[in-house]
């Protein structure tokens, strides 16, 4: 029996991708275990350290494998063994799969040859030219640089315009600014409506990239949101944050006696950092203390940053939890 196709409609209304209580197991190793989640149109970031299970849930997303337990849907229907799907959906892996004898063009076209393009050479050249690899198109992938193979790979993903892009370590070998201009790529895919999961263990991208957060930690789904949604969640663990004002000895004396405060420590002539366990109650507390209630001097607030909200401090802080 044929799995069934996806219809137009499913793709402008459907989630692009759902996990439903999936599990995945390699003999007796648990590779993905009870995940619950959704993935939108966007871009999702994909974080674990390595064995947390993120390759299995891409390649479980891609439809290469079924999921030993629950389901996954994308634009609502199964994607093992489901070509329609695949029209819809590309994988780009993190392991080098690429033919040493052939062109990046060869090669892109190849695919676009496969996926059934009415225009299989014109659909490679336009996404060799989005990723910036039209002018070395002609060239063996073998005199690639690690670089060059990432963008090679990313060209034939995008080649037939999936509305499901999944993506495992892709910038893997970019320099800096290959970086900045795969993440406007993928920013500008998003905008157009097309979904991307994005695996990857640099942070700092991922923070400035992702508009939502899936935490993997050894196979289950650890934390999921924002980054600050994530840090505000962990009511356990104290944030510090840096105050700059008008006067911070005085502030300082109004802030020191509140409960919300676990320590003040003066930095400087108009700078403080304050420790506090709900970042919620800090932020009225502050208020409150530079206003001085009307029977004191009112203290002018001209920055206040929580110097612990990167993304960084909150993997560091779920995978040692």
């Amino acid at each position: 029996m044929s799995a069934p196709a996806v219809t137009k409609q499913a793709l402008l209304t459907a989630t692009p991708l759902v996990f439903d209580h999936v599990s995945h197991w390699y003999g007796d190793v648990v590779a993905v275990n009870d995940v619950t989640a959704t993935v939108e149109p966007g871009i999702t970031g994909l974080l674990g350290p390595n064995g947390a299970g993120k390759t299995t849930l891409l390649q479980l997303a891609a439809g290469l494998m079924p999921p030993s337990g629950g389901a996954v849907r994308v634009f609502g229907a199964s994607p093992v063994r489901n070509p329609d799907i695949y029209r819809h959906v590309a994988l780009v892996p993190e392991r080098e799969a690429l033919p040493g004898m052939l062109s990046a063009r060869a090669f892109v076209e190849a695919r676009a040859t496969l996926l059934g393009l009415r225009d299989p050479r014109g659909a490679a050249q336009a996404a060799l030219e989005m990723v910036e690899m039209d002018t070395v198109a002609d060239r063996a992938v073998s005199g690639f640089s690690k670089g060059m193979r990432q963008r090679t790979k990313l060209a034939a993903a995008l080649v037939q315009q999936p509305k499901l892009v999944l993506l495992d370590e892709p910038f893997n070998g970019l320099d800096p600014r290959q970086r900045l201009q795969m993440m406007q790529l993928l920013e500008a895919r998003a905008a157009e409506g097309t979904a991307v999961l994005l695996s990857s263990h640099i942070l700092e991208e991922i923070e400035g990239v992702a508009s939502r957060i899936l935490v993997m930690i050894a196979g289950r789904l650890a934390a999921s949101g924002d980054h600050r949604t994530l840090r505000r969640m962990m009511t356990d663990r104290p944030h510090t944050v840096r105050i700059r004002a008008s006067d911070v000895r005085l502030l300082a004396s109004r802030l020191v006696t509140e409960p919300a405060v676990m320590g003040v420590e003066v930095e400087g002539p108009d700078a403080m950092h304050v420790r506090t366990t709900d970042y919620t109650a800090f932020s009225r507390v502050l208020v409150r203390a530079a206003y001085g209630g009307g029977q004191a001097p009112p203290i002018s607030l001209f920055d206040v940053q929580p110097t612990d909200e990167s993304l960084e401090h909150v993997f560091a802080y779920l995978v040692e939890r």
